[in-house]
């Protein structure tokens, strides 16, 4: 049995989840008027509203004794005064430094990381505002018009999901494009599209040897010079997000336009860093100072607020009881907004990149089920598509429907339809359709009985189906920042129960090194890798990869 099992507080829901029946949440509505108003927090101008969740009173109380239990205030404060709590790379995990106001003082031992992170700000905003208003020029004298974002990872979710998210408010006039995948159809799509004298690669690599990066990057540089003539084209064009001062000038990247971060920042956890340089670019300075203050004031909410109406604790343990105690094996996230459409990809990182891990920070087996598969896209299309399996499938999907109550440039009679869908969703998963209800609901439509009774059990849906709803009061940078913050904090909340270190990715490397490896023997002129180098699987396909090239030539 693990230490966390050992709590009484686990020990003690187990019992009560063995003991008791689930309760019917059309039940406990009826029988307390007051359910939804008291099972609800608001920060941030983000209220969370969890009361359809299948949990009463004393399962309630039970998770936030567990707070204590697990020492979640001492986590906490281990974060944010820099302790190196991701053990496994000794390292501290100090994102929230990364959006601490102007006139902070952050000190970890003797640096003060604020007046660091400030001066990296500095910087960011006065490049940005060059290319912005047309004193940065390209190689030939114009004006920059696309910029082009070459990452992987937390380097292309994060400030890909914001640009999008924050459309609206973008003012520069800059066309804004992302490159990820490294099959060469992203990259060619992106080039198709920009004119090269006018296009700003930003190269995001911490240590620029990402191999997938610096493929793209040389791809997109040899394009450049290709079509303008000229080396040094690649200064004027090329800017790089890095701490690989040597490399970068080796690119042809004047160090003087390479914006640097630490190593206590995650990729995960960075675009409140350089990484965020395309949205600054996107919005501009003030507007992503707006981002890094709303995520301050979820920060300061999450550090002050008692569990029972924190925000991201009270996420963390919705989730908790769902995955441990109601066996739910994924969650989904189903925003209602168009622009938070890329939203569910960079959550699936956040959180099954941080918590999908098997082990303890002492490296004992953690016992219990870790993080669930996140998944989901815009809501009103999933409805089209696999909320069926939400509603009648055979397991347990909880769901964070994610709306916003200002329609701000959008329609207002559409933006009523979109939100009219979230909330009978959400209470369409609840309440259910009993066999009587649906049996009426076919008599009212003249169906004969037979016909009736052949299809009444495909009607019946079972309800009792939990989901949190969280509701933006708008979609605007200081918003948007407290939203993702709020998730940022929810997942450490759940890795400190689960005592699992959040913040390494040991899993991410293995298939790195093989490919490394297995990249040098597809090439058809190099010997066949020996039958102890692979098993007889990968040699296959390594071999028919070989063999195409050979037949193609």
């Amino acid at each position: 049995m693990s230490k966390l099992e050992q709590l009484p507080a686990w020990r003690a829901l187990q019992a009560r989840r063995t003991a008791h029946p689930l309760p019917v949440l059309r039940t406990l509505f009826r029988n307390d008027p007051a359910r939804a108003a008291r099972m609800q927090a608001s920060a941030c101008g983000i209220t969370l509203d969890y009361s359809k969740n299948l949990l009463g009173e004393d399962e309630f109380a039970l998770l936030l004794a567990l707070v204590d239990e697990v020492g979640l205030a001492a986590r906490v404060q281990a974060m944010f005064a820099g302790e190196r709590i991701n053990s496994t790379e000794a390292r501290a995990a100090l994102h929230v430094a990364l959006r601490s106001p102007a006139d902070a003082r952050w000190a970890v031992g003797e640096v003060d990381v604020a007046a660091e992170v400030h001066a990296v700000l500095t910087r960011m905003r006065a490049f940005c505002e060059r290319v912005r208003s047309g004193e940065w020029r390209g190689h030939r004298g114009g004006h920059i018009t696309d910029v082009v974002n070459i990452g992987i990872g937390g380097s292309d979710l994060g400030p890909a999901m914001v640009c999008e998210a924050l459309a609206d408010c973008a003012d520069s006039g800059l066309r804004m494009h992302f490159v990820s995948n490294v099959d060469g159809v992203q990259i060619r799509d992106v080039m198709r599209r920009c004119p090269p004298e006018s296009t700003l690669f930003v190269v995001a690599s911490k240590t620029f040897t990402t191999q997938e990066t610096l493929a793209n990057a040389h791809a997109a540089r040899a394009w450049l010079v290709g079509a303008l003539g000229d080396e040094a084209a690649v200064g004027a064009h090329f800017v790089a997000v890095s701490t690989n001062a040597a490399a970068v000038e080796a690119f042809g990247i004047d160090s003087a336009n390479m914006f640097g971060f630490w190593d206590w920042v995650g990729g995960r956890f960075s675009l409140w860093s350089a990484i965020g340089l395309p949205i600054m670019l996107a919005l501009g300075p003030a507007r992503f100072d707006a981002l890094l203050a709303g995520a301050h004031a979820m920060d300061e909410h999450f550090r002050s607020a008692p569990a029972a109406l924190n925000l991201p604790v009270l996420m963390a343990l919705i989730g908790i009881w769902n995955v441990n105690f109601l066996d739910a094996s994924s969650q989904l996230i189903a925003p209602y907004h168009q622009r938070l459409h890329r939203l569910p990809a960079y959550l699936q990182q956040l959180d099954m990149e941080s918590n999908g891990k098997s082990v303890r920070h002492d490296g004992a087996p953690v016992g219990v089920r870790t993080a669930p598969v996140l998944w989901g896209e815009q809501g009103i299309n999933g409805q089209h598509a696999y909320f069926q399996l939400v509603h009648q499938g055979t397991q347990p999907v909880p769901v964070d429907f994610i709306g916003v109550l200002d329609a701000g440039r959008e329609d207002e009679g559409l933006h009523r339809i979109a939100f009219a869908n979230l909330v009978a969703q959400a209470e369409a998963l609840m309440r259910g359709r009993s066999a009587d209800e649906a049996e009426a609901e076919m008599c009212a439509a003249g169906l004969p009985a037979a016909r009736i009774r052949a299809l009444l059990p495909h009607r019946v849906f079972s309800g009792n189906r939990p989901s949190n709803t969280l509701l933006l009061e708008r979609l605007d940078p200081f918003m948007l920042g407290a939203l993702i913050a709020a998730y940022e904090h929810r997942t450490f909340v759940q890795g400190v129960i689960w005592d699992i270190n959040s913040f390494d990715q040991w899993g991410v490397e293995l298939g790195k090194q093989l490919a490394a490896r297995v990249l040098g023997e597809l090439d058809p002129l190099a010997p066949q890798a020996g039958e102890d180098a692979h098993d007889a699987s990968t040699r296959g396909l390594v071999e028919r990869y070989r063999a195409h090239l050979r037949s193609s030539v």
